[in-house]
């Protein structure tokens, strides 16, 4: 037996703190990777959404504000105020098989929409991680106005 695997039992008992904050820690861990995996959605890096866009021509809905959307958005998106986002929107119910890509400006918004979608039934939906603060500090083209 090495000599570590024979001291850690005296290691635990002198820190017992720090041996329950590291076991808690892992359980945090490995119960935040269990609920992501299971929450339905993918999220996306920048180059993943851009590589999705470019394979799959997928919807992609942008939840930002009026303002933000103007002043920047993914070429292509479809602008879409989350109040008026709804999931069991007939034109959105004829898309439930296809690819549906969701921005926002953090990643947050697009997350609990993402979530809706999941839950009303729709089978490819992606999330662009960090937002569209990501796709700007990735340095990927934006379009500006209300198109």
């Amino acid at each position: 037996m090495s000599p570590f695997l024979q001291r850690l039992p005296e290691f635990l008992a002198n820190h017992v703190i720090l041996a329950l904050a590291f076991v808690g820690l892992v359980v945090v861990i490995i119960g935040n990777e269990i609920m992501r995996r299971l929450r339905g959605f993918k999220e996306l890096t920048p180059g993943a959404l851009t590589l999705l866009i470019n394979r799959e021509s997928p919807l992609l809905v942008d939840l930002s504000s009026v303002a933000d959307f103007e002043k920047g958005h993914i070429a292509g998106a479809r602008h879409v105020a989350m109040s008026q986002f709804d999931p069991e929107n007939k034109e959105l119910a004829k898309v439930k098989d296809l690819p549906v890509a969701l921005v926002c400006k953090t990643g947050a918004t697009a997350a609990q929409a993402a979530g809706r979608l999941v839950k009303a039934g729709f089978t490819k939906v992606h999330v662009l991680g960090g937002g569209m603060a990501a796709w700007r500090e990735a340095a990927l083209p934006t379009a500006k106005g209300n198109r």
